[in-house]
Parts: C-alpha cells; sequence; structure tokens
C-alpha cells in the first residue's frame, strides 16, 4: 500500500507541503488554522493555477512554455483597451483576450512541431516579443501603459469579484473546476496516454498513430489562453489593467509545476501532483507573512523547496519504475 502510494507522481508534492507547513509550524509558530483561512495565498493559488494546470500537461508532453509571462498582461491590457478605452461591451473585450491567447498559442505550437529549435528558445522569443507588442501597442493605441476598466457587475460575477462579501476571488472556483476538468482529460481519457507517449518518446508515439503535432499545437494553445484568461480576469477585478502585470508569475508557474511532480524531461507529472504544488508554492510566497520569520527569507526558502522537489521528483521517478518492473506481468 505504501509503496503504491509512493510510486505516484504527486507523492512529492505532498510530501513537499507537509515540509513546508512543518517548516512554518515549528520555526515561524505559524497557527494552521488562521492559515488555511487565509484568502491571500488561495487568491494567489488560484491565479497562477489555473496556468499551472495546462503548463503541467505541457511539460508532462516533454515541451515548455515560458510566453505566459507575457501573456497575462496580454490578456489583461486587450480587455481594457478594447473594452475601457474604447468603451465597447465587455464581451467583444473577453473575446478579444481569449483570441490573443489561441493566436499566441498557435504560434508557438507551429514553430515547435514545423522546427528543431528547442520551444524553451522558440517562447522566449515568444515572451520578448510579446513584451514590446503589448508595450507598444499600449502607447499606441492609448498613450500610457495602464488602462482602467469598468466592467458590468454579471462580467465582474462570473470572472473578477470578491465572493460573499469577503476576501476570496471567485477565480478560485474557476481554478478548482478546471482542476476537475484537467483531471479528468488527463487520467479518464485516452488524450492523457496520449501526452504521458508524447513525454515518452515522440518517435514512438507518432510510429503508434497518436497525433504527436496536433495535441502539441492544442497544448500550446491552452497555455497561453489559459494565461490570457488570468489576465482578463484580474482587469475585471481591480478595474484595470498594466503592461508588467503578470511578468513575475512565469518562475513561479513553472516552480509549482516541477514542485507538483512533474519532470522538465518530460513523461511524469500527475493534475492532483501541479495541483497539490501551486498549493505548495503558494503557502511558501503568502504563508511567511503569518510566522515571525522575516520576510528577506522567503527567496531562500523557496529557492530550498525546488531544490527538494527537484529531488524527490526524480527518487520517486525512479521508485515508480522499480515498482513497475517489479509487477507480474
Amino acid at each position: 500500500m505504501l509503496n503504491n502510494l509512493l510510486s505516484r507522481p504527486a507523492a512529492a508534492s505532498i510530501l513537499s507541503l507537509i515540509g513546508v507547513l512543518a517548516f512554518y509550524v515549528i520555526f515561524g509558530g505559524v497557527d494552521l488554522a488562521k492559515l488555511f483561512g487565509a484568502a491571500s495565498w488561495m487568491n494567489y493559488a488560484a491565479r497562477i493555477g489555473i496556468v499551472a494546470l495546462p503548463v503541467g500537461l505541457l511539460m508532462i508532453a516533454g515541451e515548455i512554455d515560458i510566453s505566459i509571462g507575457a501573456m497575462i498582461p496580454a490578456g489583461a491590457m486587450t480587455t481594457a483597451i478594447i473594452s475601457g478605452y474604447y468603451g465597447l461591451p465587455i464581451g467583444f473585450g473577453i473575446l478579444g483576450a481569449l483570441t490573443v491567447g489561441v493566436l499566441v498559442g498557435l504560434f508557438n505550437g507551429i514553430l515547435a512541431v514545423k522546427t528543431s529549435v528547442p520551444t524553451l528558445i522558440i517562447t522566449l522569443g515568444t515572451l520578448v516579443g510579446m513584451q514590446g507588442i503589448v508595450l507598444a501597442g499600449s502607447k499606441l493605441l492609448t498613450g500610457n501603459a495602464s488602462v482602467p476598466l469598468s466592467a458590468p457587475d454579471w462580467a465582474k460575477g462570473i470572472f473578477g469579484e470578491l465572493m460573499f462579501g469577503g476576501n476570496h476571488q471567485n477565480l478560485i472556483l474557476w481554478w478548482l473546476g478546471l482542476t476537475v476538468v484537467f483531471w479528468f482529460v488527463m487520467h479518464q481519457s485516452k488524450y492523457g496516454n496520449w501526452i504521458y507517449a508524447l513525454g515518452g518518446d515522440k518517435v514512438s508515439a507518432r510510429n503508434a498513430g497518436i497525433p504527436v503535432d496536433a495535441i502539441t499545437i492544442r497544448l500550446f494553445v491552452l497555455t497561453a489562453t489559459s494565461a490570457s484568461f488570468v489576465g482578463m480576469c484580474h482587469a475585471m477585478l481591480f478595474n484595470s489593467a498594466q503592461v508588467s502585470g503578470g511578468m513575475s508569475d512565469i518562475f513561479n508557474i513553472i516552480v509549482s509545476v516541477v514542485v507538483g511532480g512533474v519532470l522538465l524531461t518530460g513523461g511524469f507529472g500527475s493534475i492532483a501532483g501541479v495541483f497539490i504544488g501551486t498549493i505548495t508554492f503558494a503557502i511558501v510566497i503568502k504563508g511567511i507573512d503569518f510566522t515571525d520569520i522575516d520576510r528577506n527569507w522567503a527567496n531562500l526558502i523557496i529557492g530550498l523547496t525546488l531544490l527538494l522537489a527537484v529531488g524527490m521528483n526524480e527518487s520517486f521517478r525512479k521508485f515508480a519504475m522499480r515498482a513497475t518492473k517489479r509487477k507480474p506481468a
């Protein structure tokens, strides 16, 4: 029973979460009841978690997308410019933000399957290019790097509002719902098996009849569109958009995925692990405010958490492979 649990991709993320909580309780004097009820880390987990889900799938497939950092402000600025600056109905702003995500995802995906350039380099180029487009486009169209947006109540109620008069954003509900959807796709459908096969060996997957190129392009569309969606939601929530908002989330999203048990080399990981890894990273980032630990130590704690998670992920992957080999045929 224990061996079966430890061989699962989410095992490392669970141990990481337990370790972080234990560290904060022992060395930081944190009150877990107060921490678990706090909105700060839950809101942040939802923000990065929505993007971490498709990024996790993409990394399991053996690819990576760092252009997501530019797509969050791109989605926010597109919505704000269309429906804030030009005053068009919010539906046009929503459609514009999602369209930008789809187009950039298609661009990344097509380059990934049509060239031999590593996707790290492709998406790095897209990241820099989109940064320039967002900044130059905002200056050209509005003359500012920040654009106000006043979304109607129905749109804020769906995409960007605090729930029940409290501090919890309704983006949390989107995150939880999308986690269920991605779990079903990844672990209860043929597409999940295909994604794992891509991460294992693309040549073998192609020879087995799996539509490798189509799946790869779709995954890139998902990552870019999810980031654009998050930016759109935050523009409605905060009634404005900035050209640099969300750029720092690149590192945080990828770390969350890695802490969640997904290997950078692909072929290993789970949605449950990504979900728990996102919670772990959000608690590391925001939970330190509930402790007696100096906030200046946050980056050191993040770095150690990442290193430990990577080490555990590799150890558990090897353990899982040995356990699989021991199973009778």
